[in-house]
């Protein structure tokens, strides 16, 4: 008998993990189909267009299935210019933002963090822009800024900042709003100037929230398309990768020349991310 018992106790303990991951897996189930849907599907599709050749005496935007992996070479001795004006344009605009955000956030999470009325306030103020059409915000600027500003450098550049600098705020905020004072009071009672502790305390403790909205910024930036283009805040001289990939899709009709774009700046931007978590010491980012 004592043989027979553990042998069904020990059956029970098989058929309980078994369970567990047959329950597991159908909780799974919907964000697995989501992600096999709306992620995994569209980017083997989109492959396999940027390997696409044209049809033989066919129109505009005909092409069929081959493996053409020349067109990754052309639509890097091509578009190169505006490929590395995308990732400039977004790595400055990224600095110029992080000095920006990073002592506005510090106001709202630490400074007035006591001060709940006027900590909300600023948060309203800082998310307000999202209550207005990305388009009608970028549109307005055109208006506002002089002339001779519209389609430089500067006001690509300046709508990427306002654009995105909410982005880069909310993030930084939530971890200055998680700081321990205590440990910025400690840091000041074993006679730490004001500079070191924070760059031996704050900094450090907040670095997650700042490679979080670098990254959140910098992602989106690199990709824009609005600002640069000549209806907005671009002109001649300002288009940025993603100005090419709507021109090759909506106007010119070469869809697999855009798709080669679209999975070369998806590739670059995985590159530089990747990178640039490493670097900062936030690997669990990844």
């Amino acid at each position: 008998m004592a043989f027979t018992a553990f042998s069904a106790s020990t059956q029970l303990v098989e058929q309980k993990p078994a369970k567990k991951g047959l329950i597991a897996l159908v909780l799974l189930a919907p964000g697995i189909a989501y992600m096999l849907l709306f992620f995994v599907a569209p980017f083997v599709q989109l492959i396999l267009t940027s390997l696409q050749a044209p049809a033989e005496g066919a129109g505009i935007g005909q092409y069929v299935a081959a493996a053409q992996f020349s067109n990754y070479w052309a639509g890097v001795q091509e578009y190169w210019p505006q490929l590395l004006r995308s990732f400039v344009y977004a790595i400055i605009a990224t600095i110029v933002g992080l000095l920006i955000s990073y002592p506005l956030a510090y106001l709202i999470g630490v400074k007035v963090r006591h001060r709940p009325m006027l900590q909300g306030i600023l948060l309203i103020l800082v998310v307000a822009p999202f209550f207005i059409s990305f388009l009608l915000r970028t549109l307005a600027w055109k208006s506002i800024l002089p002339d001779e500003l519209i389609g430089t450098h500067f006001s690509v550049v300046f709508g990427l900042i306002y654009n995105f600098i909410p982005f880069m705020v909310l993030p930084m905020f939530a971890s200055l709003q998680a700081l321990d004072l205590r440990l910025v009071e400690a840091g000041s009672d074993l006679y730490g100037s004001p500079v070191t502790v924070f760059r031996r305390v704050t900094l450090p403790l907040s670095m997650p929230g700042v490679v979080s909205g670098t990254l959140l910024s910098f992602i989106p930036m690199s990709g824009d398309y609005v600002n640069a283009s000549r209806e907005f805040l671009g002109g001649t001289g300002t288009a940025m990768i993603g100005n090419v990939i709507e021109s090759n899709f909506l106007q010119t009709q070469n869809y697999p020349m855009a798709a080669v774009l679209s999975i070369i700046l998806m590739a670059v931007i995985l590159v530089v991310v990747a990178t640039y978590v490493r670097k900062s010491g936030a690997e669990d980012l990844l």
